[in-house]
C-alpha cells in the first residue's frame, strides 16, 4: 500500500444535512474523506459524487454508530484504506419528538435509542479512532452537540440530556488526551433541515426564529464552517463548547 499523504477526515452521519455539509467543505480543503451512513444509500452517494467532485478519494462506510462492534469494523476499514485518520466530525444524531411536560411518553426505549447515538455513539467513534488519530499532527475531534444543552428546550427532554452529556465529554477528553489530539464541540441552535420538519410545522419554526437576535435558521454550511475553524484554524482550542445560534440563548 503506497503511503497517504493527505489528511483524511471521517464524518458519521454524513449521508445528508450536516455531514454532508462537513464531507463536502474538507474535500474542498484537499481531504479525502470517510463517509459514515445509516439509511439511505442514495444519499450517501450524492455526498461522495459531491466529494469526488473536489478531487477526493472517498470511503462510503454504512455503520449504526450506537453499536459498537460496527464502529471498530468501520475504523478497520478506514485503517485498511487510508493508513491515518486526522480529523473526527461526530454528526450522526437522533431524537424523538416528545413535549417536554408528557413524562409517560419519553419512555424507556425512546431514551435509550436517543442516548446510544447521541452520547454513546461518539464515544464509540472516538475509542476505536484514538490510534490512528494519535499517529497524527494536528489531530482533532469536533462533536456535533446542539444549542439544547444549554437551553434545555428543544425536541425532547432525552434529546437535551445527550447533548449536554456530549459536551461534559467532549471536556473530559479533551483533558485525558491533550495536547496530542484536540476535542470540541459545536452547539447549532434549529437547523435547516428535513429533521426539523418533522416535528415542527412551517408556522411552529417560523414563530421560534422570530424572536432570535439573528431571526434565520442555521444552515448546514454554517455548521460546517464553525466545524472547520474547530478543527484546523483553532489550534489552541480544546474543550471548547462553541453554540451557534444566532444569538438565542444569550
Amino acid at each position: 500500500m503506497s503511503e497517504q499523504t493527505k489528511r483524511v477526515a471521517l464524518i458519521t452521519g454524513s449521508g445528508s444535512g450536516v455531514g454532508r455539509a462537513c464531507a463536502v467543505r474538507f474535500a474542498k480543503l484537499g481531504f479525502d474523506v470517510v463517509i459514515n451512513y445509516l439509511g439511505k444509500v442514495e444519499e450517501a452517494e450524492e455526498t461522495r459524487r459531491l466529494a469526488e467532485n473536489h478531487g477526493s478519494q472517498v470511503l462510503l462506510a454504512q455503520c449504526d454508530v450506537s453499536q459498537n462492534e460496527e464502529v471498530v469494523e468501520m475504523l478497520r476499514k478506514v485503517e485498511d484504506r487510508f493508513s491515518r485518520l486526522d480529523v473526527v466530525v461526530n454528526s450522526a444524531g437522533t431524537t424523538h419528538f416528545v413535549d417536554h411536560d408528557d413524562l409517560a411518553a419519553m419512555d424507556e426505549a425512546k431514551w435509550d435509542s436517543i442516548l446510544a447515538v447521541n452520547t454513546k455513539g461518539p464515544f464509540f467513534v472516538i475509542r476505536a479512532a484514538i490510534p490512528l488519530l494519535q499517529q497524527s499532527e494536528g489531530a482533532a475531534v469536533v462533536n456535533i452537540s446542539s444549542a439544547a444543552a444549554f437551553s434545555g428546550s428543544g425536541s425532547s427532554i432525552a434529546y437535551c440530556a445527550s447533548k449536554g452529556a456530549l459536551n461534559t465529554m467532549t471536556k473530559s477528553l479533551a483533558k485525558a488526551f491533550a495536547p496530542k489530539i484536540r476535542f470540541n464541540a459545536v452547539c447549532p441552535g434549529p437547523i435547516n433541515s428535513t429533521w426539523l420538519r418533522q416535528g415542527m410545522t412551517e408556522e411552529e419554526i417560523e414563530e421560534r426564529v422570530s424572536v432570535i437576535p439573528i431571526p434565520e435558521l442555521i444552515q448546514p454550511e454554517d455548521v460546517a464552517d464553525t466545524v472547520v475553524y474547530l478543527a484546523l484554524e483553532s489550534s489552541k482550542s480544546t474543550g471548547q463548547i462553541l453554540v451557534l445560534d444566532g444569538g438565542r440563548t444569550m
